[in-house]
């Protein structure tokens, strides 16, 4: 059965239509829809980039369409509005002609002349005219807000966490698109290797220079090449790879990932443990624990067991004093990712960062019991909010005398600088990563 055809402009419509009204999410629409529509080459670059780059700065593209919209429009409508829009203003490539035509089209197709009529005659009118300034926004908060695409709630919060220019940064950096990061499987091949076997495969990749077993992508999908089908390599961000690394974990320890899908950072410590010992993952979703399994049979790694189980009672799994080393890369609001998921930003609320932390403290709470006595136990999130990294750090030091900060030495010396009080925090705008947070805590002996 042959795919149905879909111009990139008409799909990137269909997943900004899904992403907002379903809060479905961004990057699973974008695959979905480059699948359904047979969308090959240089035009999956294009959807991903209107799509990611409309979602991005969807607040901003609103504040310029205002002035030009005078009536109730629908919600697909909308979307073609602010699709056009941010081709017009932010990509130099695409001739407005060009972009006013397709939109017309797609208006026809979608509804009738009338709407058609009305999408030309605003998009006309912005060329015409130009968009307005944000510089007669009074609050300096609102406006940040709005230049970034950035709900204000969340930029008064980061403001008071950690200033001005630090948040200014921040959101600057969120609306700019990522590398894609890979870690190269060490058990398999070398960096060097690898690096040689992906240039011949037509990509331009250079080392990391944050993480040993870090590579970079300047051009080309490492997750469509012969090296990721061979097991060569896990897409995962240099940021998120640190926390391996500060488990110092070794050949033959027991280690519990307690909340491990779909397991980069679960293969990254098996890989760091030889392929020996063992890495027990647990996840709370059922379909979850099929993807760390799929990754751990492509990498070859065979000292893995993965359950379905929540770790807030993983107590009735194990015994007291299992495990050498236990990890709890807890949910969190994911406010360090918005990059590569932009559309968390429209979704999350301030009462959604209160009520994480409760569930933060409380897997900590059921997973210290099963660490042994001398063992580390690591704390990490992919968010940049102080209540849910420093505030649940001092939380669980304050509830658990028997444990103690330890010293993040095991990171690599490239990220040593960001570690303050034996927490690392990491932004966006440190390296390109993610924004990510770890924290080590020791066993009393």
């Amino acid at each position: 059965m042959s795919k149905l055809k879909k111009t990139v402009r008409e799909a990137s419509l269909d997943v900004l239509e899904s992403v907002e009204k379903n809060q479905s999410y961004s990057n699973l629409l974008l695959n979905h829809a480059i699948e359904k529509y047979n969308i090959k080459g240089p035009d999956t670059g294009l959807l991903t980039e209107l799509t990611y780059g409309t979602i991005q700065r969807r607040m901003t593209l609103d504040y310029y369409l205002a002035p030009f919209i005078n009536k109730k429009v629908e919600s697909w409508v909308r979307q073609l509005l602010r699709l056009s829009l941010y081709q017009m203003v932010y990509l130099d490539k695409i001739p407005d002609r060009a972009i006013l035509f397709e939109a017309v089209e797609i208006a026809k197709r979608r509804g009738h002349k009338g709407i058609a009529s009305m999408v030309n005659g605003i998009l006309r009118s912005i060329q015409r005219k130009g968009v307005q300034s944000t510089e007669s926004i009074q609050d300096p908060v609102e406006r940040l807000a709005i230049e970034t695409s950035h709900p204000e709630w969340l930029v008064k919060r980061w403001t008071e966490q950690f200033g001005v220019h630090k948040t200014r940064e921040m959101c600057e950096t969120n609306i700019t698109a990522p590398l894609q990061t890979a870690r190269v499987n060490t058990l398999k091949t070398t960096r060097d290797e690898l690096l040689e076997s992906l240039t011949q495969e037509g990509l331009t990749v250079k080392k990391s220079q944050i993480a040993p077993e870090a590579i970079v992508s300047l051009k080309g999908n490492l997750a469509k090449t012969d090296a990721f089908r061979k097991g060569l390599l896990t897409i995962q961000d240099e940021s998120s790879m640190l926390v391996a690394h500060s488990l110092d974990v070794q050949e033959g320890f027991n280690v519990l990932d307690s909340c491990a899908a779909p397991g980069g950072k679960t293969t990254h410590i098996a890989e760091l443990m030889g392929g020996k010992g063992k890495v027990l993952a647990l996840d709370l979703h059922k379909h979850k624990i099929k993807l760390i399994e799929d990754n751990a049979a492509r990498l070859g790694l065979e000292n893995i067991e993965s359950k379905a189980h929540d770790s807030r009672t993983a107590g009735e799994l194990f015994e007291p004093e299992s495990f050498d080393r236990i990890l709890v890369d807890a949910p969190c609001s994911g406010l360090g990712v918005l990059r590569r998921k932009p559309d968390i930003k429209y979704t999350k609320t301030e009462k959604d960062l209160e009520s994480l932390q409760k569930i933060q403290l409380q897997i900590l709470k059921a997973v210290s019991p099963l660490l042994k006595k001398g063992g580390i136990l690591v704390y990490s999130t992919c968010t940049v909010d102080m209540n849910e990294n420093q505030g649940t750090v001092k939380e669980f030091l304050n509830q658990n005398e028997g444990f103690q900060p330890y010293e993040l030495i095991h990171l690599p010396e490239t990220v040593q600088p960001f570690v303050e009080e034996n927490m690392l925090q990491i932004f966006p705008q440190d390296f390109g990563g993610d924004g990510f947070f770890i924290s080590c805590f020791k066993k009393d002996s």
